[in-house]
C-alpha cells in the first residue's frame, strides 16, 4: 500500500541527507535524459536501457541512504518499469519515456520543495506512484492505456497532446503610434543580440512574445499590447550586462551568483524607465521575477502588488525556462512537460493567468 503520508507530507527529515541526496539527484538527472534522448532514437537498445536502469537504482539506493522516503517510492516503480524492458517484457514506446521524464521531472520537484522547506502536497505524487505501479504490473496489452491514464492524472492534459512539441510562430505586430515603432525595432533588435550568446536561445523571444500576446488576449487583453511587446523583447537583455559565466552556467550557482543574477531586472527596468512612453514595460520587466506567493526577486512582492503584466510574463517567461533547462540537458522537452511543470508550481503565479495560459496550450497542441 503506497504510503500516502510521505508523499503529501513527509516527516522528520534529515536537512543535511535531504540536502546531500538533492546534491546526488542533480547529477544524476541530466545523464539519464541524455540516455533517454537516445533511447527515443535506438528504442531497442539494451545498453541504453541498462545505463538509465543503473542511474536508478543508484538514485533509489541513494534516497534510502539519505531516508528520503518520498524519492524511493517515486523511483522504485520507475526501476520497476526498466527491469520489464530490459528483459523485453515490455517494449519502449514514446509514451513510456514522456511517463519516465514526467516522473523525474516530479522526483526534482519534490526533491527542489523538501530542500525549501515547502509543501509537495499539489505534485500529484500518489497519483504518480500508483500509476507507475500499474504501467510496471500491467499485461504488456494493457501498458499504453495506464500510461496514458497516468499522464492525464498528473497533468491534467489529455494523453493524445504529449508527443506534440512548441509550434513556432511569428506573433502578430501590434499596434503602434509615434516613436513608439523605432523603439520597439530597437528593443527587437537587443532581444536577438541576446539570443546570440547561446543557440540554446534561439527563437526564444518569438515563442515568449507570441505566448504572452496569445495568453493577453485570451484573457480580454487587460495588459496593454505594445508595452507587453517591449517587455517580452527586453525583459532578460539585461543579463547582458552581467558575466556570461553566471548567466549561461548549466549546474548549480552560489549564492554570491545568485545575487548578481537578481540584478538583471532593474537593470533593463531602468533603462525602460529613462525613455519616454515605456513605464509600464518598465515595471513589468522590474517584476516579472517577482511572485504571487511573496517568494521572487527583487523585491518579494506578493499578490496585487504586483503589475497584471509582469504576473503574465512570469508564467510565460517560466514556460520558457523549463525547456531551455531540458534542452541544455540534450533532451527536446514536450509541451506537457513543460506545462506540467508549470502548472505544479501553480502557487507561484497568479490565479487569473494560469488558466488562459493553459487555454492557450491547449489549443496550440490541438492545431
Amino acid at each position: 500500500m503506497t504510503n500516502i503520508q510521505a508523499l503529501t507530507r513527509p516527516a522528520n527529515l534529515d536537512q543535511e541527507a535531504l540536502h546531500e541526496f538533492s546534491d546526488a539527484l542533480t547529477d544524476y538527472v541530466p545523464g539519464i535524459e541524455r540516455d533517454m534522448a537516445r533511447l527515443g532514437r535506438e528504442p531497442t537498445n539494451r545498453v541504453v536501457i541498462a545505463d538509465i536502469f543503473r542511474a536508478l537504482h543508484n538514485i533509489k539506493g541513494d534516497a534510502a541512504l539519505c531516508r528520503v522516503e518520498t524519492a524511493v517510492l517515486i523511483a522504485h516503480p520507475i526501476e520497476s518499469l526498466l527491469t520489464r524492458l530490459r528483459s523485453g517484457e515490455a517494449a519502449y514506446t514514446p509514451l513510456l519515456g514522456e511517463v519516465m521524464l514526467l516522473a523525474l521531472d516530479r522526483l526534482e520537484l519534490a526533491t527542489e520543495s523538501l530542500v525549501a522547506g515547502r509543501s509537495i502536497e499539489h505534485l500529484r505524487l500518489v497519483e504518480l506512484v500508483e500509476g507507475l505501479e500499474r504501467i510496471s504490473l500491467a499485461a504488456p496489452q494493457e501498458v499504453a492505456a495506464a500510461a496514458a491514464q497516468l499522464i492525464e492524472s498528473v497533468t491534467g492534459f489529455q494523453p493524445q497532446a504529449m508527443l506534440h512539441t512548441m509550434v513556432e510562430s511569428s506573433p502578430q505586430p501590434s499596434r503602434q503610434t509615434g516613436g513608439q515603432a523605432a523603439d520597439l525595432q530597437l528593443f527587437h533588435a537587443l532581444a536577438q543580440q541576446f539570443e546570440a550568446r547561446s543557440p540554446l536561445f534561439a527563437g526564444r523571444t518569438g515563442r515568449v512574445l507570441q505566448l504572452a500576446l496569445d495568453t493577453n488576449r485570451a484573457a480580454g487583453s487587460p495588459v496593454d499590447t505594445v508595452q507587453l511587446e517591449a517587455a517580452a523583447c527586453m525583459h532578460d537583455v539585461g543579463m547582458m550586462f552581467l558575466p556570461e559565466s553566471i548567466w549561461l552556467k548549466v549546474g548549480k550557482m552560489s549564492e554570491a551568483e545568485h545575487k548578481r543574477l537578481h540584478t538583471h531586472p532593474g537593470l533593463t527596468a531602468d533603462l525602460l524607465e529613462r525613455m519616454d512612453g515605456w513605464q509600464e514595460a518598465s515595471r513589468i520587466v522590474r517584476q516579472h521575477h517577482e511572485m504571487w506567493d511573496g517568494a521572487g526577486y527583487p523585491n518579494g512582492l506578493r499578490g496585487d502588488a504586483i503589475c497584471p503584466g509582469a504576473k503574465l510574463l512570469a508564467i510565460v517567461d517560466a514556460f520558457e525556462a523549463v525547456t531551455l533547462k531540458h534542452s541544455a540537458r540534450g533532451h527536446k522537452r514536450s509541451v506537457l512537460r513543460a506545462i506540467a511543470e508549470v502548472n505544479a508550481c501553480d502557487r507561484q503565479f497568479a490565479p487569473e493567468w494560469i488558466a488562459p495560459f493553459n487555454g492557450v496550450i491547449r489549443r496550440m497542441l490541438e492545431q
